[in-house]
C-alpha cells in the first residue's frame, strides 16, 4: 500500500479529521498532507489539524489529541450524558493545576483547574458525536464537579441537571460519595441529595 492510500485510509478511520501528528504514528511523510491540501481533498483548519472536504471537523477530538491533558467536564459532560439540553456554545474541560493553557484553547474553552491527583479521577472514554474517542468524566464525577463549581455554572443548567440526575437508574452512589469525599464536597452533596431523593 502506498503512502497516499495509507493516508486516505487513515482519514476515513479518523472520520475526516486528521492531525499531522497522526502521520508520524503511521510513518507517513507529512508532504502527503500538503499534496492532499493542494488537490483540494483536505483543508487545514488549525495548526496541525486537517479536515477532509466532505467532513465536519471533530473539534472535540482534535483539541484533546493536541492537548491530551484536557478532559471534557462540567457543562460539556452534562450534555453528553443527557443531563442538559443546551448544546454548549463553548466546551468545558478540566486540566491539572499548573498546566499552561495556550491562548487558542483558553479562547474556545471554559477551563477548570483541579489538583493533579484528582485530574484522572472518573475519566472514561466516550465516542464524540463525529465518531472519535474522547475522554470525558463519568456521570458521578460530573455531578461532583457541578457541585464544586456551582458558583460558575448557570443556576438553570445546574438545577435541571440535578433533577435529571436524580431520575437516572444507573448511578453508582457509592462511587459518587467516594468522589465527594476526595473532592471535599461530601456535606454539600448530601444536602443536594436530600432535596432530590
Amino acid at each position: 500500500m502506498n503512502y497516499m492510500d495509507k493516508l486516505e485510509e487513515l482519514i476515513q478511520k479518523k472520520h475526516g479529521t486528521i492531525l499531522s501528528a497522526d502521520l508520524d504514528l503511521y510513518e507517513i511523510p507529512r508532504v502527503y498532507l500538503q499534496m492532499m491540501v493542494a488537490e483540494g481533498k483536505l483543508e487545514r483548519v488549525d495548526r496541525g489539524v486537517y479536515v477532509s472536504n466532505d467532513s465536519i471537523e471533530d473539534e472535540l477530538y482534535a483539541m484533546q489529541t493536541k492537548y491530551p491533558k484536557l478532559i471534557y467536564s462540567h457543562e460539556t459532560a452534562l450534555y453528553f450524558y443527557g443531563l442538559s439540553d443546551r448544546t454548549p456554545f463553548e466546551y468545558s474541560a478540566s486540566v491539572p493545576s499548573g498546566y499552561k493553557v495556550v491562548p487558542n484553547v483558553a479562547d474556545r474553552f471554559k477551563i477548570y483547574y483541579i489538583k493533579k491527583e484528582f485530574h484522572e479521577l472518573g475519566a472514561e472514554t466516550l465516542i464524540s458525536p463525529l465518531g472519535n474517542e474522547i475522554k470525558v468524566y463519568n456521570v458521578e464525577r460530573t455531578i461532583c464537579d457541578l457541585i464544586r463549581s456551582r458558583n460558575r455554572i448557570d443556576i438553570q443548567i445546574r438545577n435541571e441537571a440535578l433533577k435529571r440526575f436524580a431520575k437516572l437508574k444507573s448511578v453508582d452512589y457509592l462511587m459518587l460519595i467516594d468522589y465527594a469525599k476526595k473532592l471535599n464536597i461530601e456535606v454539600v452533596l448530601k444536602k443536594y441529595l436530600e432535596v432530590l431523593l
